[in-house]
């Protein structure tokens, strides 16, 4: 039976980590993954062998200083999210494709001495506590969201699933959003970050609204 996380007291103290610039997972969202390299499929494996538990988490924007050390081991950003792994397919090439279920934030409070292909953190949950809570339909300016997207969209030349955009609940589509369009990873990480489901619904129309204009949607 799958396990179900009340308190964050449940969640394990330490996390595998998956490094990976530009791509953030948030709670309830959903991430597919193609897992290729051997130490991940071997992070996976040891997922899958136990809590099915894995850390998202960006490396920071000082990543490539330029010695091999720092890129093979670059520094991570103070906040990723825990996943876990809700479906598994494994291909001919061996590789794995996986979806991560978005439970809760975490504040990387250090590294585990490595011991294995893979980096491990030490995860904070209580400053995020309330990620685990039950949710409730919240309001949101609807209309200048989807005013927003539609000129980010077009500015871009990309598309959207409009039924899907029209229906979707008001977490499920911000945080589908959040996680997909392209932003750039200090924004992605702005996002990841917001505290609120009201300041993360306003911080991507900022960001949208931004980007519509013609220019780089920045955060500084």
């Amino acid at each position: 039976m799958a396990k179900r996380y009340h308190s964050y007291s449940d969640l394990p103290r330490s996390l595998p980590l998956f490094p990976l610039s530009g791509v953030v997972l948030l709670p309830r969202g959903h991430l597919p993954l193609n897992v290729f390299e051997p130490r991940y499929l071997e992070m996976v494996d040891h997922a899958l062998a136990g809590d099915r538990l894995i850390g998202m988490i960006q490396p920071s924007e000082n990543e490539a200083s330029g010695n091999e050390k720092s890129v093979l081991k670059p520094r991570l950003a103070q906040v990723g999210c825990a996943g876990k792994i809700v479906s598994f397919q494994e291909t001919e090439d061996n590789r794995y494709l996986i979806s991560l279920s978005g439970v809760c934030r975490f504040r990387l409070s250090g590294e585990m001495q490595a011991t294995t292909p893979w980096r491990a953190g030490l995860a904070d949950f209580a400053p995020f506590a309330g990620d685990l809570a039950q949710t409730h339909e919240e309001e949101f300016p609807r209309k200048r969201l989807l005013e927003a997207l539609k000129t980010y969209l077009t500015s871009r030349d990309m598309q959207a699933d409009w039924d899907s955009v029209l229906t979707a609940p008001a977490e499920a589509l911000i945080n589908a959003l959040a996680m997909m369009c392209p932003f750039d990873p200090v924004e992605k990480q702005a996002l990841l970050e917001a505290q609120t489901f009201q300041d993360r619904a306003s911080t991507l129309m900022a960001l949208l609204e931004m980007g519509g204009e013609g220019g780089p949607s920045t955060l500084n």
